[in-house]
């Protein structure tokens, strides 16, 4: 009997055996990339992106059929996947899921194999209660876009600082910005509480430019400070993950540099090869993120 898939592969990742398929499935028909391109893609950025994936449950958007056919959120981990798969039993308001965690290259290439463009974690590991960090979620709304992101990002750098707090910035991969303050272990809501507050200043600092308030009619000409990332059901797209948009696109990890000299919208869009290079010649921006020495503490009251 034929093989339902010729362009199938077995292959062995660090001891693990993966049958990868349908390689020459164009998941992205705008650019012409391909699955074979993803799982390339994901292999040589797994060394930056793995750091942030692990020890998190991972929730996962695959596309199967590419950007262009059906998608869906996948959180459970699914029937038939290896035991080999690292996974948490993650309590959820009504049921507990068994979610999986991206800890390694194998497990990482067996969950783009099913059409996983984009890894999405939470802002803790094990425990919902106690988060570890802290994201400011940058989103322009009508007439705005990433240069007035940019612009307020810088503003919340200084805010965080003079609360003795660093952060690190990356693009959504999409419109906006991300930034990343990592914490010592925090109860979920002080974490929560500080975010709302830091937005409500940033709005009376740029009162032209913020909205800290969520009704979409407030957000036209403004950057809405979405301090809800940090609720404990929330995910976010993980550094060094594609996007699924019509190109290929990633949430990139900045220079500080890259974000002040920031002028149009294109200097700051990053593509799966461009990244991919950016890692290759310059390391990677986010590396102390991850670093335990760089976890700061929230002020007992906004400064």
């Amino acid at each position: 009997m034929p093989d339902p898939d010729p362009t199938a592969a077995v292959t062995e990742v660090a001891g693990r055996r993966l049958r990868l398929t349908h390689l020459d499935r164009v998941l992205y028909p705008r650019t012409g990339y391909t699955k074979a391109a993803v799982l390339r893609y994901y292999t040589l950025v797994a060394p930056v992106l793995l750091p942030q994936l692990a020890g998190r449950p991972a929730s996962f958007l695959r596309l199967p059929e590419g950007v262009e056919g059906q998608r869906f959120w996948a959180k459970r981990v699914p029937p038939g996947a290896p035991d080999w798969v690292p996974a948490l039993e993650v309590t959820h308001r009504h049921e507990v899921l068994r979610q999986a965690v991206v800890a390694d290259l194998p497990t990482l290439l067996w969950a783009a194999n099913l059409g996983c463009l984009e890894f999405h974690v939470p802002q803790w590991r094990t425990d919902p209660r106690t988060h570890d960090r802290l994201i400011i979620d940058l989103d322009p709304g009508e007439g705005t876009g990433v240069v007035e992101c940019c612009a307020v990002a810088l503003a919340a750098r200084e805010l965080l600082a003079a609360d003795g707090l660093r952060c690190w910035p990356k693009t959504t991969g999409s419109k906006g910005l991300h930034l990343t303050v990592p914490l010592r272990e925090t109860p979920a809501a002080r974490v929560a509480g500080y975010a709302r507050e830091l937005a409500r200043r940033l709005r009376a600092a740029l009162p032209e430019l913020v909205v800290d308030q969520m009704a979409k009619e407030l957000r036209s000409g403004r950057v809405f400070v979405d301090w809800s990332q940090n609720n404990s059901s929330k995910t976010t797209v993980a550094a060094y993950s594609l996007r699924a948009r019509p190109e290929p696109t990633v949430s990139t990890p900045l220079e500080w540099s890259e974000v002040a000299g920031c002028r149009r919208a294109e200097q700051l869009v990053f593509s799966a090869d461009q990244v991919a290079e950016r890692v290759r010649t310059t390391g990677d921006p986010h590396a102390a993120v991850t670093d335990p020495a760089q976890a700061g503490t929230l002020p007992a009251r906004p400064s």
